[in-house]
This record gives C-alpha cells, sequence and structure tokens, in this order.
C-alpha cells in the first residue's frame, strides 16, 4: 500500500549559504521525522498565494498544520497583547486558505500548537493572547525554548480520546491558547486549569487540534492516526479483463490525491 503524501506548513526565514543570505522555507525536522516514523511521506508547504491553495489540496492525503508565531489578532477582531508576536500576514493568509480548502475537500487535517490557533481562527474563534496573564502562572511554557510535560484531560468519548484515554502526559510549550471555539468545534481535552487543549471537527472527517506538540515525544499514535486517515484506499485486487488480444489485468482504483480522477480519500 502506498503511503500517503502528508503535507507540513513551512515558514518563510532568512537563511545563510556560506556568504548569501536568502528567503528559505523552513520546517523543524521533528514533524519530517514523525511523519515518516508514523508511516506517511512528509512534504513541506511554502505559504503560497491563495490562488495555489487548491492545487496543493488536490495533491495532498493529508494535512499537518505547525506550530510557530502568534496568529494576527486582527483576525479574530481582537486589538494586540505586548506579549502577542508581529504579525506574519503571509503565513497566516496561506494556512487559513489552507485549512478551510482542506475541510471543505475531506482532507485528513493534524493541527499543532499555532496550527490549532488557525484551525479555531479560520472557523470564527478567538485565542487568549497570554495565558500567564490570564491564569496567573507560567506552567504552559516553564522554560525558554524548550518543551515541558504536563497532564492534559481528554473526553473518553472523542476521537482523540479513543486513541490516547482519558489522560496523557503531553510535551508542550505556549503563551496563548483558545479562548472561545470557533463554529462546529468541540472542545475535547483541559489542562488542569481548564486552558483548552485539544478541538475537534465532529463527523467523518478526521480534522483534530491540539495544543501539545506530539512530535516532539516518543507517543506516535496521534500522528499515526492522521497516517491511517490519510492512506489511499487499497488497490481492488487485480482481475482479469477479456480484450481482443487476450487477457490482462485490471486494478481498481487506489483512492488518493486527485478528487478529478475518481480517487477516494478516506
Amino acid at each position: 500500500m502506498a503511503r500517503p503524501l502528508i503535507g507540513i506548513t513551512g515558514q518563510l526565514e532568512a537563511a545563510h549559504w556560506g556568504d548569501w543570505v536568502r528567503e528559505a522555507v523552513l520546517s523543524p525536522l521533528t514533524y519530517t521525522r514523525a511523519v515518516e516514523r508514523a508511516g506517511g511521506t512528509p512534504v513541506i508547504l511554502p505559504p503560497v498565494p491563495p490562488e495555489s491553495v487548491a492545487v496543493l489540496v488536490a495533491g495532498l492525503d493529508g494535512l499537518l498544520l505547525t506550530g510557530g508565531t502568534d496568529v494576527n489578532p486582527v483576525l479574530y477582531e481582537a486589538l494586540p497583547h505586548d506579549q502577542t508576536d508581529a504579525p506574519d500576514r503571509r503565513r497566516d493568509r496561506f494556512e487559513l486558505a489552507l485549512v478551510q480548502a482542506a475541510i471543505e475537500a475531506d482532507l485528513p487535517v493534524l493541527a499543532i500548537g499555532r496550527g490549532l490557533h488557525v484551525l479555531n481562527v479560520a472557523r470564527g474563534g478567538t485565542l487568549i493572547q497570554d495565558l500567564p496573564e490570564a491564569v496567573g502562572h507560567t506552567g504552559h511554557a516553564a522554560g525558554a525554548a524548550r518543551m515541558s510535560q504536563h497532564d492534559v484531560n481528554l473526553n473518553a468519548n472523542s476521537t482523540l480520546g479513543r486513541l490516547l484515554g482519558g489522560k496523557a502526559r503531553v510535551p508542550a510549550r505556549h503563551h496563548q491558547a483558545v479562548q472561545q471555539p470557533g463554529a462546529g468545534l468541540t472542545t475535547v481535552a483541559w489542562a488542569d486549569d481548564q486552558v483548552i487543549e485539544a478541538l475537534e471537527l465532529p463527523g467523518p472527517r478526521f480534522v483534530i487540534g491540539v495544543q501539545w506538540h506530539p512530535e516532539e515525544g516518543d507517543d506516535l499514535r496521534l500522528l499515526q492516526a492522521l497516517v491511517a486517515a490519510a492512506t489511499p484506499a487499497a488497490a481492488a485486487e487485480a482481475k482479469p479483463v477479456a480484450n481482443g488480444r487476450g487477457m490482462k489485468k485490471q486494478r481498481g482504483g487506489t483512492g488518493g490525491r486527485n478528487p478529478a480522477a475518481g480517487t477516494v480519500r478516506r
């Protein structure tokens, strides 16, 4: 069975090649390695203009929205907090269009960290811009530039709960979080202080957003679930078909990446 093609969102940053400095598409290697280990084929997606998004979505079996800088508060009708990052308008515009197109195409989506915030804002939700101010502690970002482990409580009847159980210990570091879930999104995990840790879009499609970073740990169940949901349907068993020159094999549909070609996504 073919390994599904999983798109991983990247970010544009200045990078050095010897004396050359050029804008580059960057993505932490942990995402690529986690998708590979989970059974998928990773491909990094650059922030392209919205008119190119439909072509990208048609070429993918699944989508991984990654972590990164804060979503522009203007996009959820809020004034910027002094702790909120300067906006990356190009990436915001791209990822909002991308996740909306993916959902419309029934593409499996896993949104991590910032990706959860993009998913929520795309559905009309809002964000807490500075958690230490909102909850009175720094437990969600205990150290600079490193993940810390904390427990999350899950709805055992949710897709995420059926994967991970009623409680999980996860690697995380974030100073923002979901405030009001967007249209159709259901809260399925909370920290002990009631900060929202995960959202799902109920229905037959696989759309899950988590506040933590499964790619930074050893538990691949969530990445494996994305890959399983994105795996093209198995090719039908080869059957002999008569033609004027004898017998040849005809294979059924393989599922996958181009709906216009009669393929099927799971």
